[in-house]
């Protein structure tokens, strides 16, 4: 193991505040919780250990600042150290790490940039706790509507508003935490890929073209609860029965599409809530919540439209009623084709073998890019495992995007502005 990946391998147990990696148990983090709050100080520690200025925001996102120069622009990189529920010990602190990582080398190296670098820790990027993704980033890109997510309430009816001032914030001004257009050069994230793109392709590093953002449905069946062992057959309005052929459908018509075009669509029956949910009760409501992803979002809508004509058949033949509610549409987002020709150009630098690639999952780039040039660098990831406590990713792999990341920063900030 070298020197750095020694240094990664400690830093990695730190953030996940842990002597050795659960790869049983997984990590448990949730937003604007004491552990992620905890996992953020471990960050800070280490961002003060290389000599960097740290300090929180509005939102609860930290800033490890390497300031040469108040006049200077600043050349953002970042992720976030929250997790879902029993997840890995990978996906987003990977991010983090692998930034000041970055900054490691550089340091080592005695270099001197000529523009600032901030690396940022992202508060609340995933949805887990209350199905609000990407809380931090979305105030710095000043994406936040705080009055519509305020009441979010989570599991425990604790709502988001709560969460965050009991993390010692106030909402009243957690869109403060906005940064202007001019307040940042770029922004670059690095992540675990969650797939096997890159292993598939033998590649060391992917260089990715656009976040597929979703479309996301909620279809409510509306039959009639009654019993089920007095009511016959043919006199029943079960809503379950009913509408269970269109979660065979979402597939077989996602599969169809994937065959008559090139850019990939996936599409999840991912939710299902029956009413009353007793077992000698007839179904008389079912909600089924449907994942529509693809960077092509007039796939997305097709497919959005054929379920909406097919809920319509149902309604049709069936003793129910069927409600379709979109719930989101988000356009997908496209990084920025100048970053990612520079990060082909570092890779090949470096004799590691990079592909332009797309991502099925959203991350804190996504809201970035809305403001800032930026860019996404994947690593592998073990199987493609990942929000599961066998996610791994190599010191080897951490690695390369460290110095992936350590020789873009040089080309950016290597000569005066």
């Amino acid at each position: 193991m070298t020197n750095l990946e020694e240094w990664m391998n400690q830093h990695l147990l730190e953030l996940n505040l842990t002597d050795e990696m659960d790869y049983e148990n997984g990590f448990t983090r949730l937003s604007y919780s004491e552990e992620e709050k905890q996992a953020q100080q471990a960050f800070s520690r280490i961002a003060e250990n290389l000599g960097l200025d740290v300090h929180y925001d509005r939102a609860g996102n930290v800033w490890a600042d390497w300031k040469t120069d108040t006049e200077a622009p600043v050349v953002a990189l970042g992720s976030h150290v929250d997790t879902v529920s029993s997840g890995g010990g990978y996906d987003g602190v990977a991010g983090v790490l692998t930034a000041l990582a970055a900054i490691k080398l550089l340091k080592d190296e005695d270099y001197t940039p000529h523009k600032n670098i901030s690396v940022i820790c992202f508060a609340s990027e995933e949805s887990a706790r209350f199905g609000v993704s990407t809380i931090g980033s979305k105030a710095v890109s000043g994406l936040l509507d705080k009055d519509d997510v305020a009441d979010v309430e989570d599991a425990e009816g604790v709502t988001i508003k709560e969460a965050v001032e009991s993390f010692g914030l106030s909402w009243d001004t957690i869109d403060q935490a906005e940064k202007g257009e001019k307040e940042l050069e770029s922004f670059l994230e690095l992540h675990i890929e969650q797939g096997t793109q890159i292993e598939n392709n033998g590649a060391d590093i992917g260089i990715v073209r656009g976040v597929a953002c979703p479309i996301r449905l909620q279809i409510t069946a509306e039959g009639m609860a009654n019993h089920t062992g007095t009511t016959p057959m043919h006199r029943r309005s079960d809503a379950f029965a009913a509408i269970a052929p269109l979660i065979t459908f979402v597939e077989e018509q996602a599969n169809q599409m994937n065959e008559e075009q090139d850019v990939p669509l996936v599409a999840t029956v991912s939710t299902v809530h029956l009413h009353p949910n007793v077992m000698n009760v007839i179904p008389g409501q079912v909600e089924l919540g449907i994942d529509i992803r693809s960077v092509d979002d007039t796939l997305k809508k097709e497919l959005a439209d054929r379920i909406e004509a097919f809920c319509r058949k149902i309604e049709a033949k069936r003793k129910i009623q069927v409600h379709v509610n979109t719930l989101v549409n988000n356009n997908s987002v496209f990084l920025d084709p100048n970053l990612q020709g520079k990060l082909a150009q570092v890779a090949d630098q470096l004799q590691l073998n990079s592909m332009e690639m797309d991502s099925g999952a959203g991350h804190d780039v996504m809201n970035m890019a809305e403001k800032w040039p930026s860019g996404l660098l994947f690593i592998p990831c073990e199987e493609g495992i990942s929000h599961h406590p066998k996610e791994y990713a190599s010191n080897e792999d951490l690695a390369k995007g460290a110095r992936v990341m350590a020789e873009y920063l040089k080309g950016e900030t290597g000569e005066k502005p």
